[in-house]
């Protein structure tokens, strides 16, 4: 290009540096707030008063409460992990993804008014949770709690973000793309499709919907969601952030582009195959236990490849720690990316996962990538990007290093004390006598064991708090110390560049594509052949891999440059991604459509809920019981022993959503049902310690109060049929009469125990029997009983049982034979077996 050419070619651009600072003020503000609910719900942990008693003892008895509903644990703990990760690290990655993208592409980002509508629909979307989920509307799934309108609106937002994104790509006037825009670009499409997916649901009204997966086909759907959400989320987009902001910080180049090839292509179609160690050992059928298995090993390799090219970029730079807080949050960042990614695989192993699951080790795993990784990656970008986007420079590096120092100490206090927690509690939970036929320990002696651990896991949090207030008070003083700045760069527009120009054939007719595919095919069916079959196919997939080698290196540089143009052209590198992370769902997914099928069940299929189990059932799903109760006895050995015979794929076939829970802080209820009477129930929920003086679990007063909604079950029912429950045609009065009529007789089985009945303050009490059964009746407190008391109720399956009837489509009139209410439990005796006296928490 000529000096005259140039000139005339040159031109001035402004980036829109706007859009980060509002992600990044955004992401400090929620950052507080989600850490801030996580250290009350941590402590809630220790002390049950903190559930809401605790105001009571603030206004010196002026505000009387047995708890409040809407501050509960059930509730507050979704609304702190959708914070933490949807609000907080969802705006640090967007802000760091629209400063970064811009000057990869050399190119202001395409369209100012989707940025705008990008972040003001985000935060509509935070408010909106932060509103739903104290008031108890949620979907009852981890990480996908979110209500369907609500679900709406987060996929529209996120569209406009990838429209922008992919618009951005296509004017860029470098081209290349970078490192960091791979692992953008694999953000944005698996998250679209493992969200959409995980979310697909029928609305039974505004406010509430039921999930068209249930029962094992609900647990695997909602596991590959949620350990990728953690892995399309939480970390491939925070890698873009270490291949961008370290180099720049460490003014250093990456360690190995080669490496960072095979760091991006091996964890992205690997990562969407783990998710089926979140389910060892229950009830998931054992090759897809053993699927999740085999590959959360094989993501050691790239993991620690990551972590290696990230830390090895430091090269030459190591001096910097000292003195620079942005090296040091890196540094440590990475080193926690690189334990929590050690730490993963180790649990997948189904020895640990015994232990392991279900304890308090999981959440220190998961609080050592979201605070350790996410949060001090987070905490260094912010310091790097603060003094660029006001014009000047970082108000106090004195301040930094402290918060350093401190968020590291709180951390560490945090993670540590939950690993102890966690495995002192598998270790005691799994103990038996001699004879291995008798557990020596009682659920709620490990709770007090763990106490203090408890106790020093919330300090570490208020330690992590603190140093993160610093950081709001340092980019606050920041940026009153400057101006906002947009960034002015003068560019070249050179019509000669070859971009985007490399056509489908070559993109996908190729030896790497080839080979890849057929070594692929054959390792599936390995996987699902008979054994012979199975062996051949072993045999073609391990000569394909040789044969892919033998090639690679015979035609090395032929392979690098057709990465090198693949690299150079966005739409067919997207498509590429999006079936590299596609093979893994659909090989998981689609077989169990047709497990998860009543006539494909082992020996027992799960009992349908009457009406008013089904309502007790949504009142579980909306007081957040799931957080601490699992619904899913393990084929192990302790755990039949605590909770009863293991859990079968056909008892919770039902279930929309599933209820298998992830963590115990109280005990297992899949076989609750009968266990206790209905007085028991009763009282527990009024006052767990009058039960167990050392329970922790709160009190639950309004559901003395608030009354069960009747008219809406009909249309529930109607979509529980929908999605392929066989529930018997009845009309909608007859099922309000159906529900009704059983709370009626559990009502006066409580009346008859003399049980006491709570009135607001005003109110007159029942004036004889008849009054406080129909007083009791309508509350919900009794839906839910009817729930806990229906749990476990299954029928026994003959192996030459004939197929489930085609299930209905519509209610119509007339109930059928043999669909009654189900027979009162016989003890109404407060007291439970012997077995389990002290096993409720």
């Amino acid at each position: 290009m000529s000096p005259d050419t140039a000139t005339q070619n040159k031109t001035t651009i402004q980036f829109d540096d706007r859009t980060p600072r509002w992600f990044m003020i955004a992401s400090i503000t929620w950052g507080l707030v989600a850490m801030l609910v996580g250290i009350i719900a941590a402590f809630q942990l220790n002390f049950w008063q903190m559930n809401g008693k605790v105001f009571e003892w603030l206004t010196f008895g002026w505000f009387r409460s047995e708890g409040v509903e809407y501050l509960t644990f059930g509730r507050l703990r979704p609304l702190h992990t959708n914070a933490a990760i949807f609000a907080f690290v969802g705006n640090m990655m967007f802000s760091g993804i629209y400063y970064s993208t811009q000057r990869l592409c050399n190119a202001r980002t395409w369209s100012d008014l989707l940025s705008k509508i990008h972040f003001w629909g985000w935060q509509l979307v935070i408010v909106f949770a932060a509103i739903s989920l104290p008031a108890g509307l949620t979907r009852g799934m981890e990480y996908a709690e979110l209500i369907w309108p609500i679900n709406l609106l987060v996929v529209i937002v996120w569209v406009i973000f990838g429209v922008n994104f992919f618009m951005t790509l296509k004017v860029r006037r470098e081209r290349s793309l970078y490192v960091a825009l791979w692992f953008y670009i694999a953000t944005i499409i698996t998250v679209a499709m493992l969200y959409i997916i995980n979310h697909l649901q029928i609305p039974t009204s505004w406010l509430h919907a039921y999930p068209i997966f249930g029962g094992v086909q609900g647990a695997l759907v909602q596991w590959w969601y949620g350990h990728n959400a953690v892995a399309f989320f939480l970390t491939t987009p925070i890698l873009g952030i270490m291949y961008y902001y370290l180099p720049k910080a460490a003014g250093r180049p990456v360690y190995s582009y080669r490496l960072s090839i095979v760091h991006f292509w091996s964890l992205v179609f690997i990562y969407i195959w783990a998710g089926p160690h979140h389910l060892l050992h229950t009830s998931l059928p054992t090759w897809l236990q053993y699927l999740g298995v085999f590959f959360s090993l094989m993501l050691w390799a790239p993991s620690w490849g990551g972590m290696i090219n990230g830390l090895l970029t430091l090269r030459g730079a190591w001096d910097k720690v000292r003195t620079d807080p942005v090296i040091k949050f890196f540094v440590v960042g990475i080193t926690f990316y690189g334990m929590a990614t050690f730490e993963g695989p180790l649990l997948s192993i189904r020895s640990v996962s015994a232990l392991a699951h279900y304890t308090d080790w999981i959440v220190g795993h998961v609080h050592s990538g979201t605070l350790g990784w996410n949060g001090f990656m987070a905490a260094g970008m912010f310091y790097w990007l603060a003094p660029r986007l006001w014009g000047t420079k970082l108000w106090s590096v004195k301040l930094a290093n402290t918060h350093f120092w401190i968020g590291l100490v709180g951390i560490l206090l945090y993670v540590a004390s939950l690993w102890f927690a966690g495995v002192i509690q598998g270790l005691m939970l799994n103990e038996t006598d001699a004879s291995g036929t008798r557990l020596v320990n009682e659920f709620v002696q490990t709770v007090d064991k763990i106490h203090l651990l408890m106790l020093t896991r919330a300090i570490g949090g208020v330690f992590y708090l603190t140093g993160f207030i610093l950081l709001a008070v340092n980019i606050w003083k920041t940026a009153q110390s400057g101006a906002p700045v947009d960034e002015t760069r003068e560019v070249f527009e050179d019509p000669a560049l070859a971009k985007d120009g490399m056509t489908w054939s070559a993109a996908f007719r190729n030896d790497p594509v080839a080979y890849t595919f057929w070594c692929i095919f054959f390792a599936v069916l390995w996987f699902f052949l008979p054994p012979g079959a199975s062996h051949m196919a072993l045999f073609a997939m391990l000569g394909f891999a040789v044969l892919a080698v033998y090639r690679g290196r015979r035609d090395s540089a032929g392979w690098s440059r057709w990465y090198d143009e693949l690299s150079e052209n966005y739409l067919p590198f997207t498509v590429l991604v999006i079936i590299a992370v596609a093979i893994g769902g659909l090989v998981q997914i689609v077989p169990t459509v047709t497990v998860n099928r009543a006539m494909n069940v082992e020996d027992r299929l799960q009992k349908l809920y009457t009406p008013l189990e089904l309502a007790g059932r949504d009142l579980y799903v909306s007081e957040g019981c799931y957080n601490c109760h699992s619904q899913m006895i393990r084929t192990l050995v302790p755990d039949v022993l605590r909770y009863g015979d293991y859990s079968r794929l056909g008892e919770s076939i039902y279930d929309h959503p599933f209820q298998w829970g992830s963590k115990r802080t109280g005990p297992d209820l899949a076989r609750e049902g009968g266990l206790r009477g209905d007085s028991w129930h009763y009282l527990h929920m009024l006052n767990p310690r009058a039960m167990n003086p050392q329970s922790r679990m709160p009190n639950y007063p309004w559901l003395f109060e608030k009354k069960t909604d009747f008219k809406s079950l009909p249309g529930r029912i109607a979509v529980q049929q929908r999605i392929g429950v066989p529930y018997p045609i009845m009309s909608p009065e007859e099922i309000e009469q159906n529900a009704r009529e059983q709370a009626l007789a559990i009502a006066a089985r409580l009346v008859d125990d003399k049980v006491k009945i709570p009135v607001a303050r005003g109110v007159e009490e029942p004036a004889d029997a008849v009054a406080a059964r129909d007083h009791l009746a309508g509350k919900q407190i009794v839906a839910l009983i009817a729930y806990l008391q229906k749990l476990g109720a299954h029928d026994i399956v003959e192996p030459s049982a004939e197929p489930a009837p085609v299930r209905p489509r519509a209610i119509k009139p007339g109930l059928p034979d043999g669909f009654r209410l189900a027979p009162p439990a016989e003890s109404t005796d407060a007291t439970p077996p012997e077995s389990t006296t002290t096993a409720q928490n």
